[in-house]
């Protein structure tokens, strides 16, 4: 009879102290926002005053000026005409159907959330390399960054910051970041061993051996990371559209929301476009590295 007393009475207890653990850390975090919010925020202000210049730059410079410096990136990146036409036709139809400034608030959030995570990414990513320690105590984290569904995050960081580009350009680092810390790591600790010894053997020092021989080596990786933040960011585009981010994803959100089929198609479409064009580049530019590199080793 005491057992199934228990039995009966642990589910109520349990939800009691659930429910009193939620309140618990639900009211320390409000206080927290409340007390730290705005400090917090202020340290963000540099940054947003550059996403802001960097947009306004992008919508104000004529178009066939935004589209020759796109292009004239294009083909240094990958030397290939056909993509470079395709660029033009992409960028060309984009604008055609009145999607220009929205392509170039996009363009604008994603190049700057792509450079943190590059700028963050890489750095951990070595430190990983080279420390196990430091790899353990990461890689559960980036397995909770990718695992965790992004309205999840979007949450704390909602609260803390409200809502804006901040808050957007946070979802997406978080979001995109882990495949560039991955492969970056992954990319040093595959550098061949006889290698490093023959580095060291010459007399190289640790930093010597880092920037001379281990991440020229392991760029191809590295550049497979930062291939698939970008895709990864692009992929955030919409989400982020729902914390106020303005882009290509707020007429896919309304056109869910109001159901316009041509709307969100269309939208859709110039998402698919920066993303192809980024893929393309950077995997073209990977393998032009690459190419380089061994035809330096022959040498």
């Amino acid at each position: 009879m005491a057992e199934s007393s228990w039995l009966t009475e642990f589910p109520d207890m349990s939800r009691r102290d659930l429910l009193a653990i939620r309140k618990t850390l639900d009211g320390m975090y409000r206080d927290f926002s409340r007390e730290y919010g705005d400090t917090i925020e202020s340290l963000f202000d540099p940054l947003l005053t550059f996403l802001v210049w960097f947009e306004d730059f992008l919508i104000s410079t004529p178009w066939w000026i935004i589209l020759a410096a796109i292009t004239g990136i294009v083909y240094l990146a990958t030397r290939s005409w056909k993509l470079s036409v395709g660029v033009i036709v992409s960028m060309l139809l984009i604008g055609y159907f009145g999607m220009w400034e929205d392509t170039m608030r996009t363009l604008s959030i994603i190049t700057v959330c792509t450079f943190l995570s590059i700028i963050l990414g890489i750095p951990i990513g070595i430190l990983m390399a080279r420390s196990d320690r430091a790899q353990s105590i990461v890689t559960p984290l980036l397995d909770i960054m990718q695992t965790m569904p992004a309205f999840v995050y979007l949450i704390p960081v909602v609260m803390l910051l409200g809502i804006g580009k901040i808050p957007g350009v946070i979802a997406v680092v978080i979001y995109a970041i882990p495949p560039v810390i991955r492969l970056t790591n992954l990319g040093i600790r595959l550098v061949n061993k006889e290698t490093l010894e023959a580095a060291t053997a010459y007399g190289a020092t640790p930093t010597q051996r880092l920037f001379g021989v281990q991440l020229p080596l392991a760029m191809p990786t590295i550049m497979a990371g930062i291939n698939q933040t970008i895709m990864m960011a692009l992929a955030m585009v919409v989400i982020a559209s729902m914390i106020g981010v303005k882009g290509l994803g707020q007429p896919v959100l309304k056109s869910i929301t109001n159901q316009y089929f041509t709307l969100g198609l269309l939208n859709g479409l110039a998402i698919v476009a920066l993303a192809i064009i980024f893929d393309r580049v950077s995997q073209t530019y990977a393998k032009r590295s690459q190419r380089h590199l061994e035809g330096g080793d022959h040498g």
